[in-house]
């Protein structure tokens, strides 16, 4: 591009590189244009050409070189200079049309769908779709994909179901061990406590604990955290209850690894006199009814209709569908006043949880009459526990609930419960308890389904007293967003659902807080190859 100046600087070309096409003339009035204005339209000129020289290669490397006329270049070049696209916006536009029309149809019964995107465009190449094939195809893909997703997503709840629900090697090698242990070790089998201290099993100047597992491990976690935490260990007293198989087991870890001073009682279901078919007949009804039995250890899947359902729904019905929910040991709670006669007050703990601070204030709460000290369930900043309400646990559409119980009242969690036992005494709550699981029963469990909680949250209506949420910290066997801070800070750290820190499927970064009361040094725990 050359610029040529008359003699008289009356005039200024401006022509091609070439000399052969004048692109601009301008001529000059003395009289009216300074020099000044016209050094300052040259340099103007000088900046403004070069890019519109930039807009003329770049039509002609598209492939309109055949424009021969500045009309022509025009139309090329005008929408670009004025910021608008030529044919994007409106293939965008028609594509969409296309999604819409196509998304309203089913996909053909008969159409082949490439197994991925290099082939969808290897047979575009090939078989030279029209728009609409390829938006079929398109859609019969994702369609697929979005199939297989799910179903991967229930077979992983499923297989996290399972191993929710088994025993890890390492934990029923501890039992089996100590079990063996108990027949041929004297200091296994020695009375706990010892003699001079069985009194102080029925003093209220102790701060009672009840802990019902069949866990081994679980429990000496519970145990140990309390006594490390305690500010007057000297005062606890621990009730460790389990079931028979686990008796000899569970006896010989407490003989064999005393806590002291703390005081550790430990006794089987079959040690209580007042445990009988007489007493429990609807437990004795639950465990041996066969659709109840099928329904907990059944095929979880068969006749579920999982495309009604979402991955979360069908999570919370795995989770009911737990075995440990027809197990006397989870219904051994509702039981506390017949089984403690002499206590006043106790503590009772899941085999779950962790204790990181004093609990002996808990002895000091006033329950104002009410027999059950829990935390409430239906606020809190983690909206995936902390949102629980009736509605959440009662089947609303069954004439008996939706009379007898509102769906907005707020539900509160067992794991970390105080129980005055004196009040208890003067209610119905037993009966009550009884009473609705027998409606439960013969509804076909259409009133609820998940496990202990739902008729003790009825039993309990009107007799709970709400206790500060710091005490208690819930669902960390639920999700992995855990905020580690407030873990921190509660008093007992609660891993409710399914991911338990004993098991592979627990979470990583919420495990330490568990398995630093792990003896790991212990023989029992290192034969078994529980490891750290």
């Amino acid at each position: 591009m050359q610029l040529h100046f008359s003699p008289s600087m009356r005039s200024i070309t401006i022509s091609s590189s070439n000399g052969f096409i004048d692109l601009m003339k301008i001529k000059v009035a003395a009289r009216h244009i300074s020099y000044r204005t016209l050094f300052h339209t040259i340099l103007v000129l000088a900046f403004l050409l070069p890019f519109v020289f930039i807009l003329t290669a770049v039509v002609t490397l598209e492939g309109v070189n055949k424009c021969s006329s500045f009309d022509c270049l025009g139309r090329r070049l005008g929408p670009r200079l004025l910021g608008r696209g030529d044919d994007t916006g409106r293939l965008v536009r028609d594509f969409y049309k296309l999604l819409n029309q196509v998304n309203t149809e089913e996909i053909p019964d008969g159409l082949k769908l490439p197994d991925s995107f290099r082939q969808l465009v290897s047979e575009m190449k090939t078989n030279k779709y029209s728009a609409k094939e390829f938006t079929l195809i398109l859609k019969g893909m994702m369609e697929r994909s979005e199939r297989e997703i799910r179903e991967s997503k229930f077979a992983e709840l499923m297989n996290k179901h399972f191993a929710a629900s088994s025993i890890p090697k390492g934990i029923h090698c501890l039992s089996l061990r100590l079990t063996d242990e108990y027949s041929s070790n004297a200091h296994a089998r020695k009375q706990l406590p010892s003699p001079e201290l069985l009194p102080l099993l029925s003093d209220n100047l102790y701060h009672h604990f009840v802990l019902a597992t069949d866990n081994i491990l679980a429990a000496a976690v519970v145990v140990t955290s309390a006594v490390q935490s305690s500010i007057k260990p000297e005062k606890i007293v621990f009730h460790v209850v389990t079931d028979k198989k686990t008796y000899a087991g569970m006896h010989s870890w407490f003989a064999l690894n005393p806590l002291s001073p703390a005081i550790v009682e430990v006794k089987g279901v079959h040690q209580f006199d007042w445990l009988t078919r007489e007493n429990v007949p609807v437990l004795e009804a639950v465990e041996n009814h066969y659709g109840i039995r099928n329904y907990y250890h059944g095929n979880h899947v068969a006749g579920a209709n999982l495309s009604d359902t979402t991955p979360r729904m069908f999570a919370s019905k795995l989770q009911a569908r737990s075995p440990k929910y027809i197990s006397l040991l989870n219904h051994l709670r509702i039981y506390l006043p017949e089984l403690f006669p002499n206590l006043d007050k106790v503590v009772f703990l899941d085999d779950d949880i962790v204790i990181q601070r004093d609990l002996s204030p808990l002895w000091e709460i006033d329950l104002g009459g009410k027999v059950n000290g829990a935390v409430e369930t239906c606020k809190g900043e983690d909206e995936w526990v902390m949102s629980k309400r009736f509605r959440n646990y009662f089947n609303f559409s069954h004439p008996l609930i939706a009379k007898n119980l509102d769906p907005d009242e707020c539900a509160w969690a067992y794991g970390m419960n105080i129980f005055d036992l004196r009040a208890w005494r003067k209610k119905n709550i037993r009966e009550a308890y009884h009473a609705w699981l027998k409606e439960n029963l013969k509804s076909n469990l259409t009133m609820w389904k998940l496990g202990t909680l739902p008729p003790a949250l009825i039993a309990f209506k009107g007799h709970v007293y709400p206790i500060d949420p710091s005490w208690h910290m819930l669902g960390l066997g639920y999700q992995n967003k855990t905020n580690i801070e407030s873990v921190k800070k509660a008093a007992v750290i609660h891993y409710n659902g399914q991911s338990k820190p004993w098991l592979q499927i627990g979470f990583e970064h919420l495990r330490p807080f568990w398995t630093k009361y792990v003896n790991y040094s212990n023989d029992f725990v290192r034969n078994c190859h529980i490891l750290e």
